[in-house]
């Protein structure tokens, strides 16, 4: 399965504890649109390796940035998402572009503890996060964290939806004050 669940709790808590510096749909979504490679190789039977040259530190980056670029007309959209989910979103191009790219580099490294065929230093085929890893921790508690990670991104949200509510009643009752 190209697209798993474990990418958006590490990308959802990073995302919302620095939503300041980080457009958070942008960085979150950045973590889904770079396995459209493994859907690509999947899909036209390309062979194996199935995570190839965009889960790479390097092309990873070109991704991201692309991304970040594309959202760019989509930033009015993600503003309206972000209201309905109670989160303040102020974006600009260089944020998005910045958020694509730490996004994907993010996917790429959660990838490379999980899945051998990842060469995050490519073009260096000697280095292999996933052999560090499964030495000491194994894909499955590498999933248990993604997990955690995923738990632990309601308490960021939680304070950021009270921040956000505290904020838009404040600004009513200036407006409201300022009118009289």
């Amino acid at each position: 399965m190209p697209f798993t669940p474990y990418h958006f709790g590490p990308s959802g808590f990073i995302g919302l504890v620095f939503q300041k510096w980080l457009d958070v749909p942008v960085f979150a979504l950045a973590n889904v649109i770079v396995d459209v490679e493994v859907l690509v190789v999947m899909s036209f039977g390309l062979g194996w390796p199935s995570h190839r040259y965009c889960h790479t530190l390097l092309l990873g980056a070109v991704v991201g940035a692309l991304w970040g670029v594309a959202a760019y007309p989509l930033r009015h959209l993600f503003k309206k998402i972000m209201q309905i989910l109670r989160l303040p979103h102020q974006s600009n191009l260089r944020k998005m572009v910045v958020s694509g790219v730490l996004g994907v580099w993010l996917h790429v490294l959660i990838d490379g503890a999980c899945h051998f065929d990842v060469k995050i230093f490519w073009p260096s085929k000697n280095i292999s996060l996933w052999q560090v890893v499964q030495r000491h921790l194994g894909k499955e508690r590498v999933q248990t964290i993604c997990v955690a990670f995923f738990i632990a991104a309601i308490v960021p949200y939680a304070i950021a939806v009270a921040s956000h509510i505290r904020q838009n009643k404040i600004n009513k009752k200036t407006l409201g004050k300022a009118q009289d």
